[in-house]
């Protein structure tokens, strides 16, 4: 199996996570938006990227997402846009911590692989947070997939990065937290994978080439 010159991270959940948590927020927003909660965060995270697009802010398509659950729901969509338009008030992008191990995992990585970021988000808002984060000047390349190019799990983010990285698929390793997304995007580009789980217990599919409890565990990477 060919050395691994290149490493690629995703952003939310696997470098970093907000301070206040979806869930926390959507409470908020019923409550500033004087609505009695119609639906939990469950469902807003299974229907949020069937809104977005590359012409789609996030603001829009979460205002997208919230009127179709509230007229799903026998609500006045107009209902869900004025939740909608509080989270997007409660929501602070520069308000996001490190992952445990975050930063030392990519200085170290960074010795000797060239390393980028491929997140799912528009430039704005996640460039917010790697400032926040301390890691805006880390990465050598960062894709905004879904804005830049198609959205991950599409093999496009990944080859977009290679490219600028000067990078071969074969030598390449993308870390991420989302099966579905990372996992299953790196195969689809020809990267190797590895998976750090969100929560404990969870039957990997597609299956990873390498799983972490935690980034911390990359000091000494499972593809050497």
């Amino acid at each position: 199996m060919a050395a691994i010159d290149a490493v690629l991270f995703d952003l939310d959940g696997t470098l970093v996570e907000y301070e206040r948590s979806t869930g926390q927020l959507l409470d908020l927003a019923f409550e500033s938006a004087g609505v009695d909660p119609f639906f939990e965060v469950e469902a807003y995270l299974d229907r949020y990227n069937d809104h977005l697009g590359p012409d789609t802010s996030v603001a829009e398509g979460r205002a997208d997402c919230f009127a179709a659950i509230a007229d799903e729901r026998g609500r006045d969509p107009d209902l869900g846009r004025r939740v909608a338009e509080a989270f997007a008030d409660e929501r602070d992008h520069a308000r996001v911590e490190l992952l445990p191990g975050a930063r030392e995992t990519v200085d170290a990585l960074a010795e000797d692989h060239a390393v980028g970021v491929v997140t799912n988000g528009p430039p704005e808002m996640q460039t917010t947070k790697l400032a926040a984060a301390g890691l805006a000047d880390r990465f050598e390349t960062v894709v905004f997939a879904g804005h830049d190019c198609s959205a991950k799990p599409d093999p496009e983010p990944f080859e977009v990065a290679l490219s600028d990285l000067d990078a071969a698929a074969d030598r390449a390793v993308h870390v991420g937290n989302s099966l579905s997304s990372d996992v299953a995007g790196a195969h689809a580009a020809g990267l190797r994978s590895t998976w750090v789980p969100a929560e404990a217990g969870v039957e990997p599919r597609p299956e990873p080439h390498h799983a972490v409890p935690s980034l911390a565990d990359l000091a000494e990477p499972p593809w050497r």
